[in-house]
């Protein structure tokens, strides 16, 4: 078998409870908190984000388990960045820092390779 040269990882990001019970000051806290971590991830050397996709036209409400609410699909070179990617979820502050991102979303990584179909 072919030694890969990276992961194709697909980041499955559910939304919680806590961010739908927040007022929209902390709605806000959030959004700037998670845009920070999705920076954190693409800085990461040798990452490459394919696409981002977004499932709130036709999801409403929190996103415990699949179907997600949001997805990041990227290329990876080792699995130590898919988990350095998937700890900015623990570390990232929300607003004064008293609370992480992972207080109001979830990542679950699925790992697999760029599918290839034989012409």
């Amino acid at each position: 078998m072919k030694k890969l040269d990276s992961h194709r990882v697909l980041f499955c990001i559910g939304i919680n409870q806590n961010f739908m019970d927040g007022t929209a000051e902390e709605m806000k806290q959030v959004w700037q908190a998670f845009s920070k971590m999705m920076q954190n991830i693409d800085e990461l050397p040798g990452v490459n984000i394919l696409g981002i996709m977004d499932d709130d036209l036709l999801q409403v409400g929190a996103a415990a388990s699949a179907p997600w609410m949001a997805y990041i699909m990227a290329d990876v070179p080792d699995i130590e960045t898919v988990i350095a990617s998937c700890d900015f979820f623990r570390s990232t502050p929300v607003g004064d820092g008293t609370h992480k991102l992972w207080k109001y979303c979830k990542v679950e990584a699925r790992i697999g390779r760029e599918l290839v179909v034989p012409e």
